[in-house]
């Protein structure tokens, strides 16, 4: 019966058979949690894209243009709209909006502030207790809100064509050594 599977599975079972309990070298699995489950699964859904380079990658640029706005609660749906758009990947286009979050989205807000106001050339202050929330955000003035989506504009732009070139080159950097690795894995070397 042994003789008649595959060969990858006939040389899976020697090697188990050669790890036994009373083995040194053998290390029963530890029960993994609901939520290191959870990632992986959508981590190794997110690396199983299918599509062309091209086509996720104009996912993830879209999601980093909505990423780097104070658009908080709309950024993953302006994010997918753009996808859209562009014809780009969801999945990507929402991951790309992750770029935002509550431990880099001071840093990013005050660097786009700044090239706001270095554009503008402006003398207005930023202060972080007015990008809380949109609502906090309509209620400080205009020139602020200029200033701060003019500097969004502007590094979300540059930002977007940066993550897609890094994306295209990164995706087939992926897939090439992902297709050597099973290739290798499935011949049985």
């Amino acid at each position: 019966m042994l003789d008649k599977q595959p060969l990858h599975l006939h040389s899976h079972r020697t090697r188990i058979n050669r790890f036994r309990s009373d083995s040194l070298l053998f290390k029963p699995k530890r029960p993994q949690s609901r939520w290191h489950r959870f990632w992986r699964y959508y981590f190794w859904r997110l690396v199983r894209q299918k599509g062309t380079p091209e086509f996720l990658a104009r996912g993830l640029a879209a999601g980093v243009f909505a990423g780097l706005f104070p658009l908080f609660g709309v950024q993953t749906i302006l994010g997918v709209a753009l996808a859209m758009l562009l014809r780009g990947n969801k999945w990507m286009a929402v991951v790309g909006t992750w770029i935002s979050n509550p431990l880099t989205s001071g840093p990013i807000f005050l660097l786009n502030f700044q090239v706001g106001q270095w554009l503008l050339q402006s003398h207005e202050v930023f202060d972080m207790e007015r990008l809380k929330s949109t609502t906090a955000l309509l209620e400080v003035g205009a020139d602020f809100v200029f200033i701060l989506f003019v500097g969004c504009l502007v590094m979300a732009t540059l930002s977007a064509f940066l993550s897609y070139f890094l994306g295209i080159k990164l995706i087939r950097r992926w897939r090439t050594l992902h297709r050597g690795w099973r290739r290798r894995h499935h011949s049985g070397q």
